[in-house]
């Protein structure tokens, strides 16, 4: 896949450590034998007094930032429903202070010396000619600017929408600093399709890949279900060889948003990439 070593690209995802501090943050990090993160961004914008000191004691822990994160206001994940209606910058009515949130954010990054960050950008509809794609794509577009201006990638996490229907928006879009967090999981939490096949589809755009499980649902319109990496729908095998295949060389992020052991989970799942790659 690269020359560089796996441990070299492993990191976690911050918000799955549930940790209230920067220093509790540095202490579960390292307890999950891995010292990289994806920095959820949002703290640090929302609590600063808390959370101002993150990049200063994830240093002095020997943790290196990899990328960031940030969510959308008024996001509800209740059901697929709810999250249709709110999620991302797709709602009118949280747009502008979504926008406002995002520049603020760009400043954080930008001042932790980042160069990707990602986030779920709400659902696309799936027919170009619909009105709501070519909003979207605009307010994309808007998003990516200011990105750009600071020299910063914006991802995008998949699941809400098909691989198709991502790679058309991303055609239209022509902004190549707008690119794909891919997650597996999410593909099959929302049902919309192999993850394989849409690592196939979306290769040209992936920069960076969450490692999470899940089975589908059996009700459709529902949720599927989460569950710890190596117990769930993923092929682990055929996910990791895939991205081989099509010269996939970022970072690989744990990612664990269920359950009541973290660490541990997270531990095992990096077992499981490591017995899926060498």
């Amino acid at each position: 896949m690269t020359d560089t070593p796996i441990e070299n690209r492993l990191a976690v995802c911050s918000w799955s450590l549930q940790a209230a501090t920067p220093r509790e943050l540095a202490e579960r990090l390292q307890a999950t034998g891995i010292s990289r993160t994806q920095l959820a961004l949002d703290p640090l914008r929302e609590e600063p007094a808390v959370w101002g000191e993150t990049e200063a004691v994830l240093e002095q822990a020997g943790i290196t930032i990899v990328s960031g994160m940030f969510g959308c206001v008024g996001e509800d994940y209740s059901t697929l429903d709810t999250i249709r209606q709110t999620g991302g910058i797709a709602p009118d009515e949280t747009w502008e202070q979504n926008l406002e949130n995002i520049r603020a954010t760009v400043g954080i990054a930008t001042a932790l010396g980042l160069k990707l960050v990602s986030f779920h950008a709400g659902f696309v509809p799936h027919d170009p000619a619909d009105p709501g794609f070519a909003k979207m794509a605009g307010r994309l577009a808007a998003v990516a600017e200011i990105f750009a201006a600071a020299d910063m990638e914006v991802g995008l996490e998949t699941g809400q929408e098909t691989a198709d229907g991502l790679a058309a928006l991303l055609e239209a879009l022509k902004k190549p600093n707008v690119i794909v967090n891919f997650d597996p999981a999410n593909m099959l939490l929302y049902g919309k399709g192999d993850p394989i096949e849409a690592v196939r589809v979306l290769a040209p755009w992936i920069r960076q890949v969450h490692v999470k499980d899940a089975n589908q649902t059996s009700v459709p319109g529902t949720w599927g279900e989460e569950v710890a990496v190596g117990t769930g729908q993923v092929d682990w095998q055929a996910f990791f060889t895939t991205l081989a295949d099509v010269g996939f060389t970022g970072d690989i992020v744990i990612e664990r948003e269920a359950g009541t052991q973290r660490v541990t989970d997270i531990r095992a799942a990096r077992e499981v990439v490591l017995s899926s790659i060498r």
